[in-house]
């Protein structure tokens, strides 16, 4: 393991929230699409559930996928832009089926800043890491969406959104056969 449990959690859900918007598609539109997306996350606390809620955590997913692509400089820069929007003030918790991780905002504050705020968190972990460049985009040509890479010898290449590695493999495959035909 890299990074704490929960930094590594947080890096995952915002892997998915910048992947919401991968390739051209949105699938954080509705209402029921951020209710299920925070679902699937486990994501918990107060939601005002409008649709200044959910314009707000689409604007914020573009801030996150700006960060995702930038340099340490930057992203530090962000990162604590997010925090100081949100009043933040860590704190050890622990409820539900979470051990003790940190928690940087109550439960009743806003969604946004409760999400930006534990991205942000997670964030600079990898910043003080000294390992960024674990967050990038798929090396498929077709693809745009964020890739996480917690493997140990930063090898992970491809998204999990869709089927980028096997195309790859596939693709890569039939031209060594065909190489090998050729020679032949």
């Amino acid at each position: 393991m890299l990074f704490a449990p929960d930094t590594e959690v947080a890096l995952r859900t915002v892997v998915n929230l910048i992947n919401t918007a991968a390739n051209g598609s949105d699938t954080l539109t509705t209402l029921d699409q951020l209710d299920a997306f925070l679902e699937a996350e486990q994501f918990s606390g107060s939601r005002t559930r409008t649709e200044a809620e959910l314009d707000s955590i689409r604007k914020l997913r573009s801030e996150l996928a700006a960060v995702w692509l930038a340099d340490e400089g930057t992203a530090a820069m962000a990162v604590n832009r997010l925090l100081a929007e949100a009043h933040a003030l860590p704190q050890l918790v622990k409820h539900d089926q979470w051990d003790w991780h940190l928690h940087a905002t109550p439960p009743e504050a806003p969604l946004v800043d409760r999400m930006g705020t534990e991205a942000a968190m997670a964030i600079v972990d990898v910043i003080r890491s000294k390992e960024l460049e674990r967050l990038r985009v798929c090396d498929a040509e077709d693809c745009d969406a964020a890739v996480l890479d917690l493997s140990r010898n930063r090898s992970k290449r491809y998204c999990d959104t869709g089927n980028c590695a096997n195309r790859a493999h596939v693709a890569a495959y039939r031209a060594r056969k065909a190489a090998g035909e050729l020679a032949s």
